[in-house]
């Protein structure tokens, strides 16, 4: 059952049976822009032109892409659902319910951890080719564009499963607030994958790196908790993404104010034309 329902979910990234293509086409031109306009935040070194002549800088983007999503699948989906099963061996389903505040919790955690563990690894083998010594800010740079390259392809999916729930622009005709919800999380989701793994690439090249991946852990939790507040009915929908939008963008604040502040005797980086190799 467990293998299956993980098949099924990789399997949910690629497929979508009945979608047109030109609403394909809409939902990952929507995940581009989205994560292009939080991009820009981080220009320069982001977007100059010495730097998109690095396509390999690009790949980091395109790895923490795929690579975070089977670690969602052969690592965070299997350790919840045996994280829950754990739960239940000593509990029954209405004293986890009861207790869903604090039950819910190792789930939540799973996430953070997984998601942004695997974010972490293009970052890693980027600081560890560079000599384990890069400049601040362009870690913070390419840990922006490892939680891009997530972001975007998370959010190309979510458009699509919204198409394929029965979305039209009837919709939004309709009642346009409710119809453009789903969009509008997306685009402060995307700000909240980034922002998170600057902040790990940035913690990374201060020689700080655990300790930053265990606050970007600790925020990813914070936000998805929110989960778990709209199960207990403490919050409706509408007040959910007021709080996602706030609180990814109270994390982009921070880190576009360490991109952007003075440092003493401060130069811009300068992006490499490859990787420094490692003398071994």
């Amino acid at each position: 059952m467990l293998w299956e329902t993980m098949i099924e979910y990789l399997k949910s990234w690629f497929v979508f049976p009945g979608l047109a293509w030109n609403w394909m086409a809409i939902g990952i031109a929507l995940g581009i822009a989205f994560g292009a306009i939080w991009l820009l935040a981080n220009w320069p070194p982001l977007f100059n032109k010495s730097f998109l002549k690095k396509p390999w800088f690009w790949a980091v983007a395109v790895f923490s892409a795929f690579f975070t999503l089977l670690a969602i699948v052969f690592v965070q989906l299997p350790l919840q659902y045996y994280s829950g099963k754990t739960l239940q061996h000593f509990w029954d389903l209405q004293t986890l319910n009861n207790w869903l505040y604090l039950a819910g919790i190792p789930t939540i955690l799973l996430s953070g951890l997984v998601q942004e563990g695997a974010k972490m690894v293009p970052i890693v083998f980027w600081w560890w080719r560079s000599g384990k010594s890069i400049d601040p800010k362009l870690g913070l740079a390419i840990g922006a564009l490892a939680g891009a390259g997530f972001g975007i392809f998370e959010s190309t999916w979510a458009h699509s499963q919204t198409f394929m729930s029965g979305w039209t622009w009837a919709a939004v005709n309709y009642d346009a607030v409710q119809a453009l919800l789903p969009f509008w999380e997306r685009f402060w989701m995307v700000a909240m994958h980034i922002s998170l793994s600057a902040l790990v690439g940035y913690g990374l090249a201060k020689g700080k790196g655990w300790q930053f991946y265990l606050i970007a852990v600790g925020l990813h939790s914070a936000i998805n908790y929110v989960v778990i507040l709209y199960g207990k009915e403490l919050l409706t929908l509408n007040q959910i993404e007021i709080y996602l939008a706030a609180a990814a963008a109270l994390v982009m604040l921070a880190v576009l104010w360490l991109r952007w502040r003075k440092d003493r005797e401060e130069i811009e980086p300068v992006v490499p034309d490859k990787p420094a190799e490692i003398d071994v």
